[in-house]
């Protein structure tokens, strides 16, 4: 059977204005997530910084609150999103800066003394880089507090602070986001799980999911550490959260 092309067919050239035509109208209709964007209870999510792309996605969850856990200021833009969409912003400024090597032997000493079963998590830490080292033919440092990921000061009184606003279910849908969505939020997210009744082992899973190859020990241990008894009435989970 013969097929007549119709005189109507776009030619190829045709098609590809027609193809880039119809993939920017998809672009612009496309949800994109911050980095490390999760679920962590109704009316909880979780992010990495919030860029320029992601507002229209945020817009979807309705959010009433922000927790921003960096000590930057917001950027402008990022206000004038938030001031246009209603939405509150906490700063709670913790530092990611990294602490001495002489700190980080303190606390290497104090955790191994406190924790015997933290102690296999550090050993594969430095199993793990020795095989790295090795196999970029780099000699291996033997120093334990120069191999380990340098700590950094979690400020407990911030982590608290930032606790009250996230149990406000006035304050949800809330974001919480740091940087890049790991350690600091991780450190709040422990915590928040710590209230929920959650066990260790499936606190540290989640905090190492979202940290992967950057987890610290210092964070766990913090969220381990950190004592919830000044907290009443806490919720094994919220109720689902609505505008």
């Amino acid at each position: 059977m013969k097929v007549e092309r119709s005189s109507s067919s776009p030619k190829c050239g045709d098609c590809d204005d027609v193809n880039h035509d119809y993939y920017d109208h998809l672009k612009d209709h496309f949800f994109v997530p911050p980095l490390n964007f999760s679920f962590v209870d109704n009316g909880v999510f979780r992010s990495g910084f919030p860029e320029p792309p992601n507002f229209p996605f945020l817009q979807s969850l309705g959010l009433r609150s922000i927790i921003y856990l960096c000590p930057e200021p917001y950027p402008e833009t990022n206000l004038e999103f938030i001031k246009n969409n209603g939405i509150k912003l906490y700063q709670f400024g913790i530092e990611g800066h990294k602490m001495s090597t002489k700190n980080r032997e303190n606390e290497v000493e104090c955790f191994s003394e406190s924790n015997n079963s933290k102690n296999m998590l550090i050993q594969l830490v430095v199993l793990s880089l020795a095989l790295e080292c090795n196999a970029a033919s780099q000699p291996m440092v033997t120093n334990q507090s120069l191999i380990m990921e340098p700590f950094v000061n979690i400020p407990d009184a911030a982590i608290r602070e930032a606790l009250k606003v996230l149990l406000d279910v006035r304050n949800h849908p809330v974001l919480i986001h740091c940087k890049r969505g790991k350690h600091r939020t991780g450190c709040l997210v422990g915590c928040l799980r710590k209230l929920q009744k959650w066990c260790l082992s499936s606190i540290f899973d989640e905090y190492q999911r979202f940290a992967a190859a950057k987890a610290r020990v210092s964070d766990q241990r913090f969220i381990e550490l950190f004592d919830t008894s000044n907290f009443k009435h806490l919720p094994i989970s919220f109720s689902n959260s609505k505008r």
